[in-house]
């Protein structure tokens, strides 16, 4: 980032990983030396952080990605899908002769399941060392998940410095010890019920969300897929969402697009409960197209699916 770099007001910033998701359908997963014709395939923007950025700015919200992808042809498709959907990509940083993440998506065409393989890339992380304050002291909220966990510490300082909000996505099979002071320093903390099992030992969610408010948090969630997600404030009631039934064509991105969804909630000040279901009916809505982000809604699309199943 330049010092002469003119920043703008902005939404959501996103420190995170950014990734270059290639999609194939198949009838069942491969075994060993298996040959078997390919389904559907796609070529699409992936990431935990990103796709939440990218959900946020269809839905006509303000976004700006802090990353590093290497200077090869994954790394120009990966900022062309930031450009293309109107996410700032000015703070993601390009290195020549490094290589970019890209990961191979299987997916079962009955469930919608998915295997994954991927290639993390050679770029170098983003570092405790570089400073983003400027960036992130125009933002309402800070979005993370916990990759460069280093860095990650630096602009959760920035934020709280600055009266920003810090929002925490915990996925499943990520949770590390490491990521405990992530939560702690929160304000909206969403985590996938397989993370919050390993951070408060609790099996059922509704005990997982009142532990996980004891940590620090002001709201705190815990999704599960196809059986909803819980949620609750500080001093308030604690609720579940029930998930939308649709026809599952790929459950990537879901989670990662209901964050996004669930942070435009509170962006526009909804109630929690209409935030959740918001957040619910985007994560609904992409389940039902092949890829990360190729199914995201616009808003006017989220609220014809909301008036349809009211």
């Amino acid at each position: 980032m330049t010092k002469d770099m003119e920043i703008q007001k902005i939404d959501v910033v996103g420190l995170g990983a950014s990734t270059l998701d290639m999609f194939t359908v198949v009838e069942r997963f491969p075994e060993t030396r298996e040959v078997q014709k390919a389904g559907d395939m796609l070529l699409d923007g992936g990431g935990p952080v990103a796709t939440a950025l990218v959900t946020l700015a269809k839905l006509g919200a303000s976004t700006a990605m802090i990353d590093h992808v290497g200077n090869d042809w994954a790394g120009s498709l990966i900022l062309d899908d930031f450009i293309k959907n109107r996410v700032n990509s000015d703070f993601i940083t390009r290195f020549p002769e490094q290589s970019s993440t890209v990961a191979n998506i299987l997916v079962h065409q009955a469930t919608g399941n998915r295997a994954i393989l991927f290639h993390p890339g050679s770029a170098p992380e983003v570092g405790a060392e570089e400073d983003y304050t400027a960036l992130i002291k125009e933002a309402k909220i800070l979005h993370i998940n916990g990759r460069y966990l280093a860095a990650c510490r630096t602009a959760i300082t920035s934020a709280k410095a600055s009266g920003v909000l810090v929002s925490f996505d915990g996925g499943a099979n990520r949770y590390h010890p490491g990521m405990r002071e992530l939560v702690q320093q929160s304000d909206i903390c969403i985590v996938a019920r397989d993370f919050a099992f390993h951070y408060t030992g609790e099996a059922e969610p509704v005990d997982a969300v009142v532990k996980l408010l004891n940590e620090g948090p002001d709201i705190v969630g815990v999704t599960d897929g196809a059986h909803g997600s819980w949620i609750a404030r500080r001093g308030g009631q604690l609720f579940h969402q029930p998930a939308f039934m649709v026809e599952v064509t790929d459950t990537t991105g879901c989670g990662d697009s209901y964050h996004g969804a669930f942070l435009f909630g509170l962006l526009n000040e909804m109630p929690l409960k209409e935030a959740a279901e918001f957040a619910s009916a985007v994560a609904a809505i992409n389940a039902r197209t092949l890829g990360g982000r190729a199914g995201l809604p616009s808003l006017e699309q989220v609220r014809i699916f909301l008036a349809e199943y009211r």
